[in-house]
Protein backbone atom coordinates (compact mmCIF):
# COMPACT_ATOMS: atom_id res chain seq x y z
CA UNK A 1 0.00 0.00 0.00
CA UNK A 2 1.07 3.27 -1.07
CA UNK A 3 2.38 6.11 2.01
CA UNK A 4 -0.72 8.30 -0.20
CA UNK A 5 -3.15 6.09 0.62
CA UNK A 6 -2.43 4.88 4.41
CA UNK A 7 -2.56 8.96 4.86
CA UNK A 8 -6.37 8.70 3.43
CA UNK A 9 -7.60 5.93 5.56
CA UNK A 10 -6.04 7.67 8.56
CA UNK A 11 -8.35 10.41 7.98
CA UNK A 12 -11.19 8.33 7.04
CA UNK A 13 -10.97 6.63 10.61
CA UNK A 14 -10.74 9.79 12.27
CA UNK A 15 -13.80 11.69 11.06
CA UNK A 16 -15.93 8.03 11.68
CA UNK A 17 -14.90 8.77 15.64
CA UNK A 18 -15.75 12.54 15.01
CA UNK A 19 -19.12 11.34 13.38
CA UNK A 20 -19.99 8.39 16.03
CA UNK A 21 -19.31 11.19 18.94
CA UNK A 22 -22.09 13.74 17.72
CA UNK A 23 -24.58 10.77 17.34
CA UNK A 24 -23.92 9.87 20.96
CA UNK A 25 -24.40 12.84 22.42
CA UNK A 26 -27.38 14.60 20.58
CA UNK A 27 -31.11 13.20 20.05
CA UNK A 28 -32.83 12.62 16.80
CA UNK A 29 -34.30 15.97 16.74
CA UNK A 30 -30.73 17.17 17.23
CA UNK A 31 -30.76 18.61 20.70
CA UNK A 32 -27.71 17.62 23.12
CA UNK A 33 -27.76 15.96 25.88
CA UNK A 34 -26.48 17.71 29.01
CA UNK A 35 -25.52 15.67 31.69
CA UNK A 36 -27.08 17.12 35.54
CA UNK A 37 -24.90 16.13 38.07
CA UNK A 38 -26.70 14.35 41.47
CA UNK A 39 -27.86 16.22 43.78
CA UNK A 40 -26.12 15.00 47.31
CA UNK A 41 -28.83 13.22 49.52
CA UNK A 42 -29.50 15.67 52.23
CA UNK A 43 -29.72 13.78 55.77
CA UNK A 44 -32.05 15.01 59.03
CA UNK A 45 -30.63 14.36 62.48
CA UNK A 46 -32.31 15.35 65.56
CA UNK A 47 -31.50 16.10 68.80
CA UNK A 48 -28.57 14.42 70.23
CA UNK A 49 -28.85 12.99 73.60
CA UNK A 50 -27.09 15.69 75.68
CA UNK A 51 -29.72 18.27 73.98
CA UNK A 52 -32.42 16.05 74.81
CA UNK A 53 -31.30 15.69 77.98
CA UNK A 54 -31.14 19.09 78.71
CA UNK A 55 -34.77 20.05 77.13
CA UNK A 56 -36.02 17.13 79.40
CA UNK A 57 -34.33 18.84 82.65
CA UNK A 58 -36.12 22.28 81.83
CA UNK A 59 -39.18 23.53 84.13
CA UNK A 60 -41.87 23.56 81.67
CA UNK A 61 -41.27 20.14 80.31
CA UNK A 62 -41.69 18.55 83.64
CA UNK A 63 -45.03 19.96 84.35
CA UNK A 64 -46.09 18.91 80.96
CA UNK A 65 -45.50 15.42 81.81
CA UNK A 66 -46.98 15.34 85.14
CA UNK A 67 -50.08 17.44 83.54
CA UNK A 68 -50.62 14.43 80.96
CA UNK A 69 -49.74 11.48 83.45
CA UNK A 70 -52.75 13.01 85.70
CA UNK A 71 -55.16 13.35 83.05
CA UNK A 72 -54.34 9.79 81.75
CA UNK A 73 -55.06 8.15 85.15
CA UNK A 74 -57.96 10.43 85.79
CA UNK A 75 -59.35 9.09 82.61
CA UNK A 76 -58.89 5.87 83.23
CA UNK A 77 -60.10 5.52 86.65
CA UNK A 78 -62.90 7.22 85.46
CA UNK A 79 -64.07 5.08 83.34
CA UNK A 80 -63.87 2.12 85.37
CA UNK A 81 -66.16 3.69 87.90
CA UNK A 82 -68.48 4.32 84.92
CA UNK A 83 -68.09 0.55 83.76
CA UNK A 84 -68.69 -0.26 87.76
CA UNK A 85 -71.97 2.21 87.59
CA UNK A 86 -73.30 0.58 84.86
CA UNK A 87 -72.65 -3.32 85.97
CA UNK A 88 -74.14 -1.90 89.25
CA UNK A 89 -77.27 -0.16 88.12
CA UNK A 90 -77.92 -2.88 85.48
CA UNK A 91 -80.98 -5.11 86.14
CA UNK A 92 -79.27 -8.64 86.32
CA UNK A 93 -80.58 -11.63 84.41
CA UNK A 94 -82.48 -14.10 86.15
CA UNK A 95 -81.21 -17.44 85.55
CA UNK A 96 -82.84 -20.26 83.01
CA UNK A 97 -84.35 -22.76 84.49
CA UNK A 98 -83.71 -26.06 84.06
CA UNK A 99 -84.84 -27.45 80.44
CA UNK A 100 -85.15 -31.21 78.71
CA UNK A 101 -85.85 -31.61 75.60
CA UNK A 102 -90.13 -32.15 76.57
CA UNK A 103 -89.94 -28.95 77.98
CA UNK A 104 -89.18 -27.19 74.27
CA UNK A 105 -91.96 -27.83 72.17
CA UNK A 106 -95.39 -29.81 72.00
CA UNK A 107 -95.66 -33.33 72.33
CA UNK A 108 -97.73 -35.25 69.38
CA UNK A 109 -99.71 -38.17 70.51
CA UNK A 110 -100.27 -40.96 68.34
CA UNK A 111 -102.61 -43.79 70.02
CA UNK A 112 -103.99 -45.98 67.18
CA UNK A 113 -101.36 -46.15 64.47
CA UNK A 114 -103.20 -48.18 62.29
CA UNK A 115 -106.26 -45.76 61.33
CA UNK A 116 -103.79 -42.62 61.75
CA UNK A 117 -100.64 -43.72 59.82
CA UNK A 118 -101.45 -46.99 58.67
CA UNK A 119 -98.03 -48.42 60.12
CA UNK A 120 -94.53 -47.47 61.81
CA UNK A 121 -93.20 -46.92 58.69
CA UNK A 122 -96.62 -44.43 57.54
CA UNK A 123 -94.96 -42.21 60.80
CA UNK A 124 -91.32 -41.73 59.60
CA UNK A 125 -92.71 -40.65 56.09
CA UNK A 126 -94.39 -37.79 58.04
CA UNK A 127 -91.62 -36.80 60.55
CA UNK A 128 -90.58 -33.95 57.98
CA UNK A 129 -94.55 -32.52 58.44
CA UNK A 130 -94.47 -32.96 62.29
CA UNK A 131 -90.99 -31.26 62.28
CA UNK A 132 -92.35 -28.31 60.51
CA UNK A 133 -94.91 -27.82 63.42
CA UNK A 134 -92.31 -27.69 65.84
CA UNK A 135 -92.90 -30.75 67.52
CA UNK A 136 -90.82 -32.08 70.02
CA UNK A 137 -91.96 -35.58 71.11
CA UNK A 138 -93.92 -38.41 70.07
CA UNK A 139 -95.95 -40.20 72.72
CA UNK A 140 -96.39 -44.02 70.19
CA UNK A 141 -98.65 -46.84 70.60
CA UNK A 142 -99.49 -48.44 72.63
CA UNK A 143 -97.87 -51.14 70.02
CA UNK A 144 -97.05 -53.84 72.30
CA UNK A 145 -99.18 -57.07 72.14
CA UNK A 146 -101.79 -57.68 74.62
CA UNK A 147 -105.45 -59.53 74.21
CA UNK A 148 -107.91 -57.80 76.05
CA UNK A 149 -108.12 -58.70 79.31
CA UNK A 150 -105.79 -61.41 79.12
CA UNK A 151 -102.70 -61.44 81.53
CA UNK A 152 -101.12 -64.24 79.51
CA UNK A 153 -100.97 -62.34 76.74
CA UNK A 154 -98.75 -59.32 77.75
CA UNK A 155 -95.63 -59.15 75.93
CA UNK A 156 -94.35 -55.58 76.49
CA UNK A 157 -91.20 -56.28 74.20
CA UNK A 158 -93.14 -57.62 70.86
CA UNK A 159 -95.03 -54.90 68.35
CA UNK A 160 -98.55 -55.91 67.08
CA UNK A 161 -97.55 -57.18 63.65
CA UNK A 162 -100.40 -54.87 62.76
CA UNK A 163 -98.36 -51.81 63.68
CA UNK A 164 -95.11 -53.11 62.31
CA UNK A 165 -91.90 -54.59 63.29
CA UNK A 166 -88.89 -53.98 66.35
CA UNK A 167 -86.73 -53.03 62.99
CA UNK A 168 -89.80 -50.49 61.76
CA UNK A 169 -89.17 -48.70 65.10
CA UNK A 170 -85.61 -48.59 64.90
CA UNK A 171 -85.54 -47.09 62.32
CA UNK A 172 -88.40 -44.54 63.11
CA UNK A 173 -86.29 -43.78 65.82
CA UNK A 174 -82.82 -43.18 64.14
CA UNK A 175 -84.67 -40.76 62.19
CA UNK A 176 -86.43 -38.84 64.55
CA UNK A 177 -83.05 -38.51 66.12
CA UNK A 178 -81.64 -37.08 63.06
CA UNK A 179 -84.60 -34.28 63.38
CA UNK A 180 -84.46 -33.77 67.09
CA UNK A 181 -87.61 -35.37 67.91
CA UNK A 182 -87.87 -37.87 70.61
CA UNK A 183 -89.83 -40.91 71.03
CA UNK A 184 -92.03 -41.82 74.14
CA UNK A 185 -93.47 -44.94 74.02
CA UNK A 186 -96.95 -46.02 75.77
CA UNK A 187 -97.07 -48.49 77.64
CA UNK A 188 -100.36 -49.16 78.94
CA UNK A 189 -100.35 -52.71 79.69
CA UNK A 190 -103.80 -53.85 79.30
CA UNK A 191 -105.29 -51.08 76.84
CA UNK A 192 -107.81 -52.83 75.48
CA UNK A 193 -109.38 -54.26 78.72
CA UNK A 194 -111.49 -52.50 81.70
CA UNK A 195 -108.69 -52.86 83.85
CA UNK A 196 -105.57 -51.25 82.99
CA UNK A 197 -103.23 -53.43 85.03
CA UNK A 198 -105.27 -56.44 84.84
CA UNK A 199 -105.46 -56.24 88.79
CA UNK A 200 -102.19 -57.22 89.71
CA UNK A 201 -99.94 -54.71 89.78
CA UNK A 202 -96.60 -56.00 91.29
CA UNK A 203 -96.96 -59.00 88.39
CA UNK A 204 -97.14 -56.38 85.71
CA UNK A 205 -95.14 -54.08 87.16
CA UNK A 206 -92.15 -56.54 86.88
CA UNK A 207 -92.44 -57.16 83.62
CA UNK A 208 -93.00 -53.26 83.07
CA UNK A 209 -89.39 -53.02 84.83
CA UNK A 210 -87.57 -55.52 81.95
CA UNK A 211 -89.49 -53.75 78.75
CA UNK A 212 -88.06 -50.43 79.75
CA UNK A 213 -84.43 -51.97 79.91
CA UNK A 214 -85.22 -53.42 76.62
CA UNK A 215 -86.64 -50.44 74.96
CA UNK A 216 -83.77 -47.91 76.21
CA UNK A 217 -80.85 -50.46 74.69
CA UNK A 218 -82.89 -49.56 71.32
CA UNK A 219 -82.99 -45.83 71.56
CA UNK A 220 -86.65 -45.24 73.14
CA UNK A 221 -86.08 -41.18 74.66
CA UNK A 222 -89.07 -42.45 77.41
CA UNK A 223 -92.36 -43.91 78.32
CA UNK A 224 -95.87 -43.25 79.30
CA UNK A 225 -97.71 -45.25 81.75
CA UNK A 226 -101.37 -45.10 83.21
CA UNK A 227 -103.10 -44.26 86.45
CA UNK A 228 -100.38 -44.72 89.15
CA UNK A 229 -102.16 -44.88 92.10
CA UNK A 230 -101.83 -48.21 93.22
CA UNK A 231 -98.68 -49.01 91.10
CA UNK A 232 -96.72 -45.98 92.92
CA UNK A 233 -97.33 -47.64 96.37
CA UNK A 234 -95.64 -50.92 94.87
CA UNK A 235 -92.23 -51.86 95.71
CA UNK A 236 -91.44 -52.07 91.88
CA UNK A 237 -92.06 -48.76 91.28
CA UNK A 238 -88.59 -47.23 92.18
CA UNK A 239 -87.23 -50.00 90.40
CA UNK A 240 -88.73 -48.61 86.97
CA UNK A 241 -88.17 -45.14 88.03
CA UNK A 242 -84.14 -45.97 88.40
CA UNK A 243 -84.43 -47.49 84.84
CA UNK A 244 -85.54 -44.86 83.49
CA UNK A 245 -83.24 -42.34 84.81
CA UNK A 246 -80.69 -44.57 85.46
CA UNK A 247 -76.45 -44.60 83.30
CA UNK A 248 -76.93 -41.52 80.90
CA UNK A 249 -73.53 -40.07 80.50
CA UNK A 250 -72.63 -36.72 79.80
CA UNK A 251 -74.09 -35.41 76.77
CA UNK A 252 -76.94 -38.01 76.39
CA UNK A 253 -80.99 -36.06 76.95
CA UNK A 254 -82.63 -37.36 79.77
CA UNK A 255 -85.42 -40.00 79.12
CA UNK A 256 -89.03 -38.80 79.81
CA UNK A 257 -90.96 -41.01 82.15
CA UNK A 258 -94.49 -39.83 81.72
CA UNK A 259 -97.38 -40.42 84.08
CA UNK A 260 -101.09 -40.11 82.09
CA UNK A 261 -104.13 -39.53 84.83
CA UNK A 262 -107.51 -38.60 83.81
CA UNK A 263 -110.95 -36.80 85.79
CA UNK A 264 -108.52 -35.02 88.50
CA UNK A 265 -108.15 -31.66 89.65
CA UNK A 266 -104.88 -29.68 88.95
CA UNK A 267 -104.08 -29.31 92.36
CA UNK A 268 -104.35 -33.76 92.60
CA UNK A 269 -101.86 -33.93 89.81
CA UNK A 270 -99.78 -31.06 91.18
CA UNK A 271 -99.00 -33.52 94.08
CA UNK A 272 -98.67 -36.53 92.69
CA UNK A 273 -96.33 -35.04 90.58
CA UNK A 274 -94.71 -34.27 93.16
CA UNK A 275 -94.83 -37.87 95.11
CA UNK A 276 -94.55 -39.86 91.85
CA UNK A 277 -90.92 -38.22 90.90
CA UNK A 278 -92.18 -38.63 87.06
CA UNK A 279 -90.91 -35.79 84.68
CA UNK A 280 -94.07 -35.26 83.44
CA UNK A 281 -98.10 -35.73 84.97
CA UNK A 282 -100.41 -35.64 81.49
CA UNK A 283 -103.84 -34.26 82.15
CA UNK A 284 -107.01 -32.93 80.31
CA UNK A 285 -107.76 -29.48 80.01
CA UNK A 286 -110.46 -28.37 82.72
CA UNK A 287 -113.24 -27.60 80.95
CA UNK A 288 -114.61 -23.92 80.08
CA UNK A 289 -116.30 -22.98 83.01
CA UNK A 290 -116.08 -20.20 86.16
CA UNK A 291 -115.75 -22.75 88.56
CA UNK A 292 -113.28 -25.43 86.10
CA UNK A 293 -110.93 -22.14 85.11
CA UNK A 294 -110.33 -21.28 88.39
CA UNK A 295 -108.25 -24.07 89.33
CA UNK A 296 -106.29 -22.78 86.62
CA UNK A 297 -105.75 -19.80 88.92
CA UNK A 298 -103.08 -21.50 91.36
CA UNK A 299 -100.97 -22.46 88.36
CA UNK A 300 -97.53 -20.63 89.01
CA UNK A 301 -93.75 -21.83 87.28
CA UNK A 302 -93.15 -25.08 89.65
CA UNK A 303 -96.61 -26.29 87.45
CA UNK A 304 -94.01 -26.59 84.44
CA UNK A 305 -94.12 -30.82 84.89
CA UNK A 306 -97.49 -30.66 83.93
CA UNK A 307 -98.51 -31.82 80.83
CA UNK A 308 -101.99 -30.71 78.82
CA UNK A 309 -103.88 -32.50 76.39
CA UNK A 310 -107.61 -32.00 75.44
CA UNK A 311 -110.38 -34.37 76.04
CA UNK A 312 -112.12 -34.17 72.93
CA UNK A 313 -115.15 -36.14 73.86
CA UNK A 314 -116.86 -32.41 75.63
CA UNK A 315 -114.72 -30.58 73.61
CA UNK A 316 -117.62 -28.27 72.16
CA UNK A 317 -115.70 -24.83 70.94
CA UNK A 318 -113.54 -23.60 68.46
CA UNK A 319 -110.57 -25.44 68.21
CA UNK A 320 -108.40 -22.17 68.03
CA UNK A 321 -109.73 -21.55 71.63
CA UNK A 322 -107.97 -24.94 72.38
CA UNK A 323 -104.43 -24.11 70.80
CA UNK A 324 -104.73 -20.66 71.57
CA UNK A 325 -104.87 -21.60 75.67
CA UNK A 326 -102.48 -24.76 75.43
CA UNK A 327 -99.80 -23.18 74.02
CA UNK A 328 -100.02 -20.37 76.74
CA UNK A 329 -100.29 -22.52 80.04
CA UNK A 330 -97.08 -22.87 81.78
CA UNK A 331 -96.17 -27.07 81.57
CA UNK A 332 -96.22 -29.04 78.52
CA UNK A 333 -98.80 -29.28 75.29
CA UNK A 334 -99.86 -32.45 74.41
CA UNK A 335 -101.84 -33.16 70.81
CA UNK A 336 -103.58 -36.10 69.66
CA UNK A 337 -102.85 -36.81 66.03
CA UNK A 338 -105.08 -34.28 64.41
CA UNK A 339 -105.43 -31.62 66.47
CA UNK A 340 -103.96 -29.23 64.66
CA UNK A 341 -106.32 -29.30 62.07
CA UNK A 342 -109.71 -29.56 64.22
CA UNK A 343 -109.89 -33.38 63.65
CA UNK A 344 -112.79 -35.23 65.24
CA UNK A 345 -112.86 -37.86 67.46
CA UNK A 346 -114.15 -40.49 65.24
CA UNK A 347 -113.26 -38.81 62.17
CA UNK A 348 -110.83 -40.02 58.98
CA UNK A 349 -107.17 -38.55 59.80
CA UNK A 350 -106.09 -39.39 56.08
CA UNK A 351 -106.65 -36.20 54.81
CA UNK A 352 -104.82 -34.09 57.08
CA UNK A 353 -101.10 -34.94 55.39
CA UNK A 354 -102.44 -33.51 51.90
CA UNK A 355 -103.87 -30.17 52.84
CA UNK A 356 -101.61 -28.54 49.78
CA UNK A 357 -102.71 -30.80 47.02
CA UNK A 358 -105.73 -30.49 45.98
CA UNK A 359 -107.88 -33.45 44.47
CA UNK A 360 -111.80 -32.48 45.46
CA UNK A 361 -112.71 -30.93 42.16
CA UNK A 362 -115.81 -29.11 41.95
CA UNK A 363 -116.67 -30.36 45.72
CA UNK A 364 -117.31 -26.74 46.97
CA UNK A 365 -117.93 -28.55 50.47
CA UNK A 366 -114.65 -30.51 50.48
CA UNK A 367 -112.52 -27.10 49.41
CA UNK A 368 -114.08 -25.71 52.14
CA UNK A 369 -112.70 -28.33 54.73
CA UNK A 370 -109.42 -28.43 52.97
CA UNK A 371 -109.44 -24.28 53.23
CA UNK A 372 -110.26 -24.70 56.97
CA UNK A 373 -107.62 -27.09 57.62
CA UNK A 374 -105.05 -25.46 56.45
CA UNK A 375 -106.03 -21.98 57.98
CA UNK A 376 -105.85 -24.25 61.53
CA UNK A 377 -102.47 -25.91 60.86
CA UNK A 378 -101.16 -22.25 60.10
CA UNK A 379 -102.60 -21.06 63.58
CA UNK A 380 -101.14 -23.94 65.45
CA UNK A 381 -97.62 -23.55 63.68
CA UNK A 382 -97.62 -19.76 64.74
CA UNK A 383 -98.44 -20.73 67.95
CA UNK A 384 -95.88 -23.11 68.30
CA UNK A 385 -93.36 -21.22 67.02
CA UNK A 386 -93.79 -18.55 69.59
CA UNK A 387 -93.97 -20.73 72.27
CA UNK A 388 -90.63 -22.23 71.24
CA UNK A 389 -88.98 -19.00 70.57
CA UNK A 390 -90.38 -16.56 73.74
CA UNK A 391 -88.73 -17.12 76.90
CA UNK A 392 -92.06 -16.08 78.78
CA UNK A 393 -94.13 -18.59 76.82
CA UNK A 394 -91.73 -20.95 77.65
CA UNK A 395 -91.03 -21.03 81.19
CA UNK A 396 -92.44 -17.69 82.41
CA UNK A 397 -94.61 -17.04 85.00
CA UNK A 398 -98.15 -17.15 85.30
CA UNK A 399 -100.37 -14.23 86.60
CA UNK A 400 -104.39 -14.70 86.67
CA UNK A 401 -105.67 -11.24 84.86
CA UNK A 402 -109.61 -12.06 85.01
CA UNK A 403 -111.42 -14.38 85.37
CA UNK A 404 -115.57 -14.50 84.86
CA UNK A 405 -118.46 -17.23 84.31
CA UNK A 406 -117.66 -16.98 80.17
CA UNK A 407 -114.48 -15.26 80.29
CA UNK A 408 -110.46 -15.87 81.01
CA UNK A 409 -107.09 -13.90 80.83
CA UNK A 410 -103.63 -14.38 82.46
CA UNK A 411 -100.48 -13.04 82.03
CA UNK A 412 -97.19 -14.96 81.26
CA UNK A 413 -93.87 -13.15 81.72
CA UNK A 414 -89.86 -13.77 82.17
CA UNK A 415 -87.53 -11.31 83.43
CA UNK A 416 -86.71 -8.80 81.02
CA UNK A 417 -88.02 -10.57 77.72
CA UNK A 418 -91.93 -9.69 76.42
CA UNK A 419 -94.86 -10.12 78.05
CA UNK A 420 -97.62 -11.92 76.82
CA UNK A 421 -101.72 -12.00 77.49
CA UNK A 422 -103.86 -14.46 76.24
CA UNK A 423 -107.64 -13.58 77.34
CA UNK A 424 -110.56 -15.36 76.13
CA UNK A 425 -114.55 -15.62 75.63
CA UNK A 426 -115.97 -18.79 75.32
CA UNK A 427 -119.24 -17.30 76.13
CA UNK A 428 -122.33 -16.72 73.80
CA UNK A 429 -121.94 -13.04 73.92
CA UNK A 430 -119.36 -10.13 73.86
CA UNK A 431 -117.63 -9.38 76.69
CA UNK A 432 -115.12 -6.79 77.78
CA UNK A 433 -112.14 -7.41 79.81
CA UNK A 434 -110.62 -4.72 82.11
CA UNK A 435 -106.77 -5.58 82.80
CA UNK A 436 -105.42 -3.76 85.06
CA UNK A 437 -102.62 -4.94 87.00
CA UNK A 438 -99.73 -3.39 88.34
CA UNK A 439 -97.05 -3.13 85.79
CA UNK A 440 -99.18 -3.87 82.67
CA UNK A 441 -99.42 -1.12 80.67
CA UNK A 442 -102.31 0.48 79.27
CA UNK A 443 -102.27 -0.72 75.55
CA UNK A 444 -100.95 -4.09 74.05
CA UNK A 445 -99.78 -5.15 70.43
CA UNK A 446 -102.24 -8.12 68.86
CA UNK A 447 -99.81 -11.14 67.77
CA UNK A 448 -102.33 -13.74 67.25
CA UNK A 449 -106.22 -13.76 66.96
CA UNK A 450 -109.15 -15.57 66.04
CA UNK A 451 -111.20 -12.97 65.34
CA UNK A 452 -108.78 -11.08 62.61
CA UNK A 453 -111.37 -8.33 61.31
CA UNK A 454 -111.98 -7.14 65.19
CA UNK A 455 -108.67 -7.37 66.35
CA UNK A 456 -106.19 -7.69 63.43
CA UNK A 457 -102.62 -8.66 64.16
CA UNK A 458 -100.12 -5.98 64.81
CA UNK A 459 -103.08 -3.96 65.74
CA UNK A 460 -102.43 -1.72 69.34
CA UNK A 461 -105.52 -2.26 71.33
CA UNK A 462 -106.25 -1.12 75.47
CA UNK A 463 -106.50 -3.21 78.28
CA UNK A 464 -108.50 -1.18 80.08
CA UNK A 465 -111.18 -1.98 77.81
CA UNK A 466 -110.75 -5.14 75.75
CA UNK A 467 -113.45 -6.50 73.70
CA UNK A 468 -114.02 -9.82 72.87
CA UNK A 469 -116.69 -11.48 70.60
CA UNK A 470 -118.62 -14.59 71.56
CA UNK A 471 -116.06 -17.65 71.52
CA UNK A 472 -112.92 -15.53 70.29
CA UNK A 473 -109.68 -15.71 72.16
CA UNK A 474 -106.37 -13.26 71.71
CA UNK A 475 -102.78 -13.19 72.12
CA UNK A 476 -101.49 -9.42 73.24
CA UNK A 477 -98.09 -8.68 74.00
CA UNK A 478 -96.33 -5.83 75.63
CA UNK A 479 -92.31 -4.88 75.91
CA UNK A 480 -90.34 -5.20 79.19
CA UNK A 481 -89.87 -1.39 80.57
CA UNK A 482 -87.95 -1.91 83.50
Amino acid sequence: MSKEADMKEVELNELEQEKQSINTDTEKNGCVKVKVPEEKEVKFTGLSKEELMKVAGTTGWVRTRWVLLVLFWLGWVGMLAGAVVIIVQAPRCKPIPEMHWWNEGPLYKIADVVNSFENIKGIENKLDSLNQLKVKGLILGPVHIAQKDQLSTLQFKDIDTMVGTESDLVSLLERAHKKSMSIVLDLTPNYNGIDIWFSKVPDVAEKLKDACAFWLKKGVDGFLLPDMSHADRTTIWQSIHDIVHSNITDGTQKRDLVLSIRSQSVDDAFQLMMSSGVDLVETTLPNFGMHEMKALTSLNSTYSKLAWSLNKQTSDLPTRLYHMLLFTLPGTPVFNRGDEVGLKERESPMGIWDLENPAEGNNETAKNVRAERTSLRSFFKTLSDLRVKERALLHGEYKTLSISNSSFAFLRLWDQSERFITALNWGTTPVTLRLTRVNVPAEARVRLSTDTEKLAVDSIVPLQNLELNAKQAVLLSFPYTG
